[in-house]
Order: C-alpha cells, then sequence, then structure tokens
C-alpha cells in the first residue's frame, strides 16, 4: 500500500512529508492541501503546504548541491540513475495505487505507467554518457583569412538548478522525462508535482533517495499553486524551467526571465482522413486516440476532419466500437474513467452543450454521473462550435465534415495549437504532403498521436509549446556549451 513498508518514512499521520536535503519533511506552515479521488470525489491523500521561506531554503542547496553533483563523473551518475530505476520498477505496485487513486488512471495503465518511467530513466543513463563524454575540437584556419594557430574545444556544461513541474495526467513518467536529464547533466532539480499525482509523485522521489543521490540535489516541493507557484517560477536562483500543463505554462513563461525553458502547453490533434484510408483503422485509431484514458491526454485525437464520401462509413465504424468501451472505476480497468475533477467535468459538458444547441449530432445519449462522463462521438459539427477548437480533455470526439484535403489542412493551421496530427491515406505521396502543410510538431502516418517512444523528439508549435523533449534533446536544453581555445605562437599542421 502507499506510505507502508519501504515508504513508510515519507508519511506523516495522515499527511505526506515534502522532501529536502535528503529527509522527508513537514512545513513549518502546519496547513495541508487535500487530494480529491476523482472517483469518489472525497478527500483520499493530503501533502504539506509549503512556505515561500521553504523554497528559498531548498533552492540554497538546490544550489550548494550542483557545484559537486558538477564535479561527479558522469558513469556515477549514469550508476545511481540506473539504481533509481531499478528500485523503482521493483516497487511500482505503491505508485501505481496511488495513480489509481489520485487521478483515476486505470490499474493496468498505471502500472505500465511506472515501469515505462524506469526505462526512461535507465535510457537518459545511458544516452547522456554518450551525449556529455564527447566533445567537439574546431581548426582556426577552416575559416577563410586564418592561419590554423587556434584550437578550439566545446564540451556541455550544466546549468544550474532545473525547476520541474509535470501535469497530473502522467505525473510519474513526466516528472522523470524532466529529472533524469537534469541530473546526468549535472544539474540539481526541484519538482513541484501537480497535486492531483503528488503522492505519487512522492513515491517516485523516493527511489532516488534510496538511490543514494546527494542531499539537496533533490528537492519535492508540495503546496498551493497560488501561494509558491510564482514564487518557485520566478525565483533567481532557477536556471531552467521544464513544464507540462496548459495556459499556465504561458504565463510563466512571460515571467521567467532570460532562462531556458522546455513547454509543453496541450493541442488539439487533428486527425486527417482521405478517400483511400484503410477506415479499420482509422476506427481503431480513432478510438485509441480520442478516447484512452478518458481524452485525458495533450495528444488525444481532439478533431476528426474526415473526407464527406466516408464519413459515414468512419461514423458507424467508430460508433460501433464506442459502444463495447467500459465505463466505470479505475480499479477495474474500465476503458472509460471519472476525470480528473469537478471543474474538468463541467468544462466538458460546457463544450457538449454549446455543440447540441447549434445542432451536432449526438452518436450517443450524453451521460455524466458526478466527474465520470460516458465517451460520446460528436457528428456533423461546425466550425462555429467551440468543441471545433477548444480542448475538451474528455471523453468527447468531434467529427467535421470535410469536402478536400485542403479544407483539414486549413482548419488544422487555424487552431491556435500546434502539437501533434495524424493523416489516414494509403498514398505516402500525399501523406508527405500534408504532413509538410500541417503546423504541428509532430504528425503520424497512418496512427493517432502519441508522445512516445520516450526517446523520440516531442515538441509543439504556436501556443502548444516552446523548445522540444525526448532524451537528447532534453540533455542538451539542460546544458550550454563551454569553449576552450588554445592559441598557438605559430601555425602548426599535423605532419607537416
Amino acid at each position: 500500500m502507499a506510505g507502508t513498508g519501504l515508504f513508510a518514512e515519507i508519511l506523516d499521520g495522515e499527511v505526506y512529508k515534502y522532501y529536502a536535503d535528503g529527509e522527508w519533511k513537514t512545513s513549518s506552515s502546519g496547513k495541508s492541501v487535500a487530494i480529491i479521488n476523482p472517483a469518489t470525489r472525497k478527500t483520499q491523500y493530503k501533502v504539506q503546504a509549503c512556505t515561500q521561506e521553504e523554497v528559498n531554503a531548498v533552492m540554497e542547496l538546490a544550489k550548494s548541491a550542483q557545484k559537486s553533483w558538477a564535479k561527479t563523473p558522469l558513469w556515477k551518475r549514469a550508476e545511481l540513475l540506473h539504481k533509481a530505476a531499478a528500485i523503482l520498477k521493483d516497487n511500482k505496485a505503491p505508485m501505481a495505487e496511488s495513480l489509481v487513486k489520485e487521478i483515476a488512471k486505470p490499474a493496468k495503465d498505471s502500472v505500465t505507467e511506472v515501469v515505462r518511467s524506469g526505462d526512461l530513466i535507465s535510457y537518459c543513463a545511458e544516452e547522456g554518457v554518450r551525449i556529455l563524454g564527447e566533445g567537439k575540437f574546431l581548426l582556426s584556419d577552416s575559416f577563410p583569412g586564418n592561419d590554423r594557430t587556434k584550437y578550439c574545444l566545446t564540451s556541455k556544461i550544466p546549468l544550474g538548478v532545473v525547476l520541474a513541474i509535470p501535469p497530473f495526467n502522467y505525473p510519474v513518467n513526466l516528472a522523470v522525462s524532466k529529472i533524469a536529464p537534469a541530473l546526468i547533466a549535472g544539474n540539481s532539480l526541484v519538482l513541484k508535482p501537480p497535486t492531483q499525482g503528488a503522492v505519487s509523485c512522492l513515491h517516485m522521489v523516493h527511489c532516488f533517495h534510496l538511490a543514494g543521490f546527494p542531499k539537496g540535489l533533490i528537492s519535492c516541493i508540495t503546496g498551493k499553486g497560488s501561494e509558491i507557484g510564482d514564487f518557485l517560477t520566478m525565483h533567481p536562483a532557477v536556471n531552467c524551467i521544464s513544464f507540462t500543463g496548459g495556459d499556465t505554462g504561458i504565463s510563466i513563461s512571460k515571467k521567467a526571465g532570460m532562462i531556458p525553458l522546455q513547454m509543453e502547453l496541450g493541442g488539439k490533434d487533428a486527425c486527417i482522413v482521405l478517400e483511400d484510408a484503410d477506415l479499420d483503422l482509422v476506427a481503431s485509431n480513432i478510438i485509441k486516440g480520442g478516447f484512452s484514458y478518458s481524452g485525458q491526454r495533450c495528444t488525444a485525437v481532439k478533431v476528426v476532419l474526415v473526407m464527406e464520401s466516408v464519413a459515414d462509413e468512419v461514423v458507424e465504424k467508430v460508433k460501433a466500437k464506442v459502444a463495447k468501451l467500459t465505463v466505470g472505476p479505475p480499479e477495474e480497468n474500465s476503458d472509460i474513467t471519472a476525470v480528473v475533477s469537478e471543474s474538468s467535468a463541467n468544462f466538458i459538458e460546457g463544450l457538449v452543450m454549446d455543440a447540441k444547441e447549434k445542432g451536432a449530432t449526438f452518436c450517443q445519449e450524453y451521460k455524466r454521473e458526478g466527474n465520470l462522463i460516458w465517451p460520446l462521438l460528436l457528428d456533423n459539427v461546425r466550425p462555429d462550435m467551440r468543441i471545433a477548437w477548444e480542448e475538451p480533455f474528455g471523453p468527447v470526439v468531434p467529427v467535421l465534415r470535410i469536402n478536400s484535403v485542403e479544407e483539414g489542412i486549413n482548419h488544422c493551421n487555424a487552431s491556435n495549437f500546434g502539437l501533434q496530427g495524424c493523416v489516414f491515406t494509403k498514398d505516402i505521396n500525399k501523406a508527405i504532403l500534408i504532413s509538410d502543410a500541417m503546423e504541428t510538431g509532430t504528425v503520424q502516418i497512418n496512427s493517432a498521436p502519441a508522445r512516445g517512444p520516450d526517446h523520440f523528439p516531442f515538441q509543439g508549435l504556436k501556443d502548444s509549446g516552446i523548445g522540444s523533449q525526448g532524451v537528447t534533446n532534453s540533455i542538451n536544453l539542460m546544458t550550454k556549451v563551454k569553449t576552450t581555445v588554445i592559441n598557438l605562437p605559430t601555425p602548426s599542421y599535423s605532419m607537416g
């Protein structure tokens, strides 16, 4: 069970502790933040409500610990990461249990997230040794007008303190996707987990603690965003911010100052379906892309743009598959579980009611009980409906019928988002042309949008983000180039 056995020290009575200076601590505030179980709508866990003074203390520790960590050999950093990954995977049950109760993620998917996270840490350790173990050697005479009198040596060095802020929907995986690159690169790491998902993150951080990382190098601060959010993101000790979430990221980017930012802020991922597509494949991917984890994924299929000539058949195939989706508690591995909060459910319902008022065709009856919303396919959606543009982050998929490929591309590109998209066709030439025309960070051909595998580049255009993720890109973002130039008194040429 969560907070017991190996993890007993992270819990103080009913309230989980925060992590700083290699210890589990209670906040001087004497306050806690409740975590509501989305399925039961009752308080499931409580975490510390940390203060700004505690943030300051953590930042000072992080700055100091980073100086020593930067002098730790790469192989030793990698060794500790591999150890943390093994502990994480060996103790997946408490984290998976927390994910089920905090964010209503189906039990089997919760286990998968933890195991995947361990694999990501290990991959990052291996990749980091390769990337950071190489430098460049430049010669001055390669530039016009110069003799060979200068040798330039370049290497990658850490930035300092990295602030990591993962989202609720993949709190463990998207935390380690920031933590592992930061640590292998020689940075210290301050983690601010989402409220929904905080307990899962605290268990994950304990795995790093048990692996033996130096005191102060890793910290995990919990609390209300309204009290410590801006204080964290605007803190002068922070040298890089990696954030995954929503509109808050835009606000952070405007306030952060001159530091590297890695932001993934959601999407309105379009699925363009051509006449020659394999329609059974299309239907399967709309179900997988639109309804897995109740549509609460940045890379979910958020709008289907299907050619009119095949629209009826696509809709019928998807309807038949929607009817087979199970709805219920996450403990029973239901396909559709409660969305994360009542405010999320209300927002989704607002989009659905707007579509109803404006004449969309409901392929199923709209049904909601608390935070649980039954899967819904909306046909004959028009551009004047909110659901055509806004991100529902729930189990609702709108279908817009189009009369040309250009119409589909134009709708996709008119969005303020640009995370991912997909196109279904048997003509690879058309697929490449459409992919090039779509203003998104990634285009999937004949498959639903997806973030993984975790070493693939992952980035968004426009309001979907800044920078690129994926193991290699994250390591590069969390380092900077250092140059040393050796000046020779006279030109020198090998074998000259």
